[in-house]
């Protein structure tokens, strides 16, 4: 898909579920599990939706998923389900070997976000995805990583991030900073105070990235916020900012963990807002199908 002059490509990292009373906080049961059906757990299928940036000589990756280090356990309890490891759907899609990406950023470290960073050699250990990769993060979120608190501490995972650190590839970035031209980070306050989302400005169009402010489709209305956000006030009071002004600019939104249209329009209709699915008919690109 263009983006302007800028490629830009949606790589699946893999199938996972979370609770779904976790993931819709004050929202009731009977109210979330008609858009979102749980399976017998309680959990809701959701996905990783990484997404690929070229512009010009870099090779870009938002997000890396959950990674491919997890125990058999592991991987029942949080219902995994990859069909390919990050590095092979990247090469399948874009064309692109992992030692050929330049740049990775996080949104935050969470691993379900930061898990594809790394991953396991023949022998086991933990190293680099892409070897020769400038990883970035913003030095807020790098830094509360490392002392986080009883809330979210079961969210950060080192290995996600100290090989990058102990190699050399991991680059510590302010609150707001340029990737490259028109693509930017922003830190947004309401799932954590440290937590990023993307905006990419291009040839007159908007893309933004919202990453856990907006996880999917079915969290667009106002107040269905996750009980996982720290600060859900401020979740709240940064989707009045944004979601109307992404239906006024008429912005492509970006949700990273919703399973099937990861890709929408948000439009407004009789004081509701609701995301519906992009579909540039010219490129012949449906992102879901």
């Amino acid at each position: 898909m263009q983006f302007g002059d800028y490629r830009l490509e949606i790589i699946p990292d893999a199938e996972f579920g979370l609770d779904g009373g976790a993931m819709f906080g004050v929202v009731p049961r009977t109210l979330w599990s008609k858009v979102t059906p749980p399976d017998n757990q309680n959990r809701i299928r959701m996905n990783m939706q990484c997404l690929f940036v070229e512009a010009g000589k870099e090779r870009i990756i938002v997000e890396t998923g959950i990674g491919d280090k997890w125990s058999a356990k592991h991987t029942d309890i949080y219902a995994i389900k990859r069909d390919a490891t990050l590095a092979d759907s990247i090469k399948r899609i874009t064309g692109y070997m992992a030692e050929e990406i330049t740049v990775v950023v996080n949104t935050h470290l969470h691993f379900d976000h930061a898990g594809g960073n790394t991953t396991l050699d023949e022998r086991g250990q933990i190293i680099p995805t892409f070897p020769n990769a400038r990883y970035f993060i913003s030095r807020d979120e790098y830094e509360h990583a490392e002392a986080p608190h009883e809330r979210d501490r079961a969210s950060y995972m080192p290995e996600n991030w100290r090989p990058l650190k102990e190699s050399g590839q991991l680059e510590l970035q302010p609150s707001t900073y340029e990737v490259v031209p028109s693509l930017w980070m922003e830190t947004v306050a309401g799932h954590s105070r440290t937590m990023q989302c993307m905006r990419l400005e291009r040839a007159g169009q908007t893309l933004f990235s919202f990453a856990d402010l907006v996880p999917m489709r079915a969290h667009v209305p106002l107040p269905w916020i996750m009980g996982y956000d720290l600060f859900p006030v401020e979740t709240l009071e940064a989707k009045k900012r944004l979601l109307p002004q992404a239906a006024r600019e008429n912005w492509l939104c970006f949700f990273y963990h919703d399973p099937d249209v990861p890709l929408c329009r948000v439009i407004e209709e009789d004081g509701k807002l609701r995301a519906v699915r992009y579909e540039d008919k010219q490129d012949g690109y449906i992102p879901g199908e």
